[in-house]
Parts: C-alpha cells; structure tokens; sequence
C-alpha cells in the first residue's frame, strides 16, 4: 500500500508529480495495526536520545526493525546499548535492518509501521513529512520545527494523512502536567496575565561566536553532508558539531539556541494551559553581539492577545543564570530555600502555580495559603473535574504506540507541538533580527521587516530532502 504497485516509491511520486497529481494520503484506518498487534518500529537518528525511545518501545513488546543513521559509528554505538539494556536485545538487534539513508529506509516502507525521529531538529520536519505521506505513524522529538514555516505545514498536513503523530515532550504525559491544565483552565488561581520561565540547568553558554577557522578530516563513517542535511554546508571541525546535542545546539543553522532546546518542553504548559496562539509582539535583550550561536544570556518577553474571555499574557524567558525578579519569586524561593534551577511560574489574581521545565513537579499555593502544596493534592483542587486523559506509569511512549494500534489519539500530537513551537519561535527572529518585532502570526511574518522571511521560511539545502 506505501508502495502501490511496487513501484519504488520515489519513481512513483516523480510519476505522479510529472502527471500533476498530488501524493494519495493514506487513511489511518487503513494502515492502524489490529489494537494488541506488535508494531514494527524504525529508528532514525540513533544518538543517545533516539536509542532511549527505542528502548521503551522494546520494553513495550514492540519490534524495532531498522535503525538508520549517516554516522555508522552512532549507529554501532546504538545496536551495542540496545543489546545491552533489553533482554534479548541481542537477538533483536541481529534481526534489525541497518539504513544510512532515510529515503532507502521509506522505500522498503512494508517493512515497517511507524518510526521515531530523533535526529538533530534541522532534519525534523522534513524527514516527518514524508514519513507522514508514506502512511507512517511518527514520534519525534523536540524541539519539531526549526523554521516557523515548518510549524504550520505540519498543522496543516497532520489531519490530512490520519497517522498517530507524537511530539516528545514527556512532560506533558505527567499526571501533574495534566492536572495543572486542569487546575488553569478551571479558574482556580484566577486570570492569568503573567508567565515567568526560565532555564539554568545546563551550564553557562558560551558568548555567542561564529565558526572556527580551518577543517578537520571527517570521521570514517560519517555522511558530513548529509548529517548537515537541509542546512547550508559548512566544514567539519572535530568536537564542534557532532556528536551531542549540546554541542550543536547552539548554531543557529542547525538548532536554535536554548530558547528552542528547552523551551519546546517549558511553553508546553502555558501554552495547552491557557490556550496560546503565536504572539503578537516579541522583544529579546541584546548583551552582546549576535553571531551564528545563541548568546550567554537568552532574555525575552513575549506578548500574547486576548483569546475569548481570556485576557492578555506577557510571558518572560530566560535562560544562561538569569533568573525572574526576586520579588517574583520569593513566595517559590520558601519551599526550599531557593528558585529551582528551571521552570514556568503562573501568577494569578487569586494565587500563583508552579511547575518544573518539564512540565512536572506542580505545586499550587493560592492567596491565603501558609505554603504550597502539590497540583495532586491540595484540598482547593481535589473538587475540580479529570477533564484529561491520562496514561499509565505516565508513559509518553506507551500513549503513542496505542494510538498507533488505532487506539485514543495521543494528547501532545504534532499539532500540538506545532503550535507550542509557533509560541516561543518569533523569539529567535527577534534575537537574530535584533530588534522588536511584531509577529503577524496568521500570515506568518514580521511586520514590516522582509528581511525575516529567509529566517522563518524553508531555505533548504535539497540534495536530501525527499
């Protein structure tokens, strides 16, 4: 069926394209595996983070069938972890095709049911769509976009091909996470009109810096192009780049700096909370001079319009050490005798929530409270309706490989990661822009500055793009 005719399937959609027709989307009733069949899982993008994923979905009872990567060192790397940590892993990995190529892996498409995606987020989008065409139920993680554009061609495209779509912001499957919407939506601490979050878990950035001078030879067994993919070509420098994200998450042609690498988990909740669209205005602090990283210091302020009888929000980030006010969070500073080192805080007319970057670790304290107490238990919310779904064991992937066997739709589908992304994205125009913008969000653009467009449409390399 991915294959009509056993075509190949890159000859058919050129015969398809040459005769002016459309791809077919292929309906998730007809490909969604009889609910308790065992899927056939591939992997793409085997590092450290892709190899975990594949891990749960072998410890779910599932068959991981492929693993595909351009650096057949990481993909080694991968086999041996996996052999090592699943019982049996070592049989399983005997039978697991090897793939340094995505595209060969779609064209063996009966071969699989659905695939995790966890390659650098250049390659996010791009390698997602046409998994989606080819009737492929996918999970990918975070950040799901590294282009504005990407974002709504994935909102567009996911009720279009009806496959099970999973972004892998973990928190979101936590009962506290959850809970915390529920606890939002329902009024309990009152309108909203304020957000603090902020990162400082991952050690101090460097100033932002452009390339090194100069190349290093590439290791053998590593497709440097194709690693680069849809972004410009650069020269390999050892210990730079690759491996490890967080080594290259910082370069803006490749990543997008912290705003992106843990904002895409910290907006989460405000953003499915209090139902965020894009902003509509977008300030980032300059301290230095922007060159191809993210900076030392990440400081933005984002403005979010009225949403029905929901009033407007400003939501501040920032990362690198810097930290909310100290008047903000001094209430939060007395459950342990300092700020979490990350975080999103809700301040309302009637108390405040906090929850950690991930989503979890919610506590509530409302005007009058002696202290906090936890989003589960405190007395105020236990009257309040389960509105959500839950997942046992909050388990992120287990949700994901259900909704593939035609179970419930997952609740952090693409759409949703679509539009946590659209969220906190006009951030890095800002910063890269260095000035305020204001984000047109239906139309996709910055108000008149034309200079944005290269920066929020799909300027990409083609050479491996499907």
């Amino acid at each position: 069926m991915n294959r009509p005719c056993h075509i190949a399937r890159r000859r058919f959609l050129k015969t398809l394209a040459a005769a002016g027709f459309a791809a077919p989307w292929v309906t998730r009733d007809l490909l969604a595996a009889p609910p308790g069949a065992r899927l056939n899982v591939a992997l793409i993008g085997s590092g450290g983070r892709g190899s975990h994923v594949a891990l749960e979905v072998l410890r779910l009872g599932h068959h991981l069938v492929a693993l595909c990567d351009v650096d057949q060192s990481q993909l080694a790397a991968a086999r041996k972890f996996l052999a090592e940590k699943y019982e049996g892993g070592t049989a399983a990995m005997e039978k697991a095709a090897s793939y340094d190529d995505y595209r060969k892996l779609l064209d063996a498409g009966k071969t699989f049911d659905a695939a995790i995606v966890a390659t650098g987020s250049r390659w996010h989008a791009p390698i997602c769509v046409a998994l989606m065409k080819a009737g492929k139920h996918v999970y990918c993680e975070k950040p799901l976009v590294h282009k504005l554009a990407e974002a709504r061609e994935l909102i567009e495209l996911v009720p279009k091909c009806k496959v099970a779509t999973q972004t892998g912001t973990q928190g979101g499957s936590s009962k506290a996470f959850r809970r915390a919407v529920e606890i939002l939506q329902a009024g309990l601490i009152g309108p909203v009109r304020r957000i603090y979050l902020w990162c400082d878990g991952y050690g101090p950035n460097p100033p932002s810096h452009d390339r090194p001078p100069g190349e290093d030879p590439v290791p053998a067994g590593l497709n440097w192009d194709f690693w680069l993919g849809p972004a410009p070509l650069r020269p390999f420098k050892r210990n730079v780049y690759h491996p490890g994200c967080l080594r290259f998450q910082n370069w803006f042609d490749l990543c997008n700096g912290m705003l992106a690498g843990q904002g895409a988990h910290t907006f989460n909740l405000p953003v499915r909370a209090l139902r965020l669209g894009p902003p509509v205005r977008v300030e980032a602090e300059i301290r230095e001079p922007i060159k191809e990283t993210y900076p030392q210091f990440g400081k933005f302020r984002f403005e979010y319009p009225a949403r029905g009888d929901l009033p407007p929000v400003t939501l501040w980030w920032s990362d690198g050490g810097a930290y909310p006010p100290p008047e903000i969070t001094a209430n939060l500073k007395s459950v342990s005798g300092k700020v979490p080192n990350m975080g999103c805080l809700f301040l309302g007319e009637r108390g405040e929530l906090y929850a950690g970057g991930w989503g979890g670790e919610g506590l509530l304290r409302l005007a009058g409270d002696k202290q906090w107490r936890g989003v589960l238990d405190h007395e105020a919310a236990k009257a309040l309706p389960v509105t959500l779904p839950r997942i046992e064991g909050d388990n992120h992937v287990l949700e994901w490989l259900r909704a593939c066997q035609g179970g419930p739709a997952t609740w952090s589908d693409f759409i949703t990661g679509a539009r946590v992304s659209e969220a906190y994205l006009p951030g890095i125009l800002a910063l890269r822009l260095g000035r305020p913008i204001d984000w047109d969000g239906a139309a996709m653009r910055a108000r008149g500055v034309p200079e944005a467009e290269p920066l929020i449409q799909k300027t990409y390399r083609k050479k491996w793009i499907v």
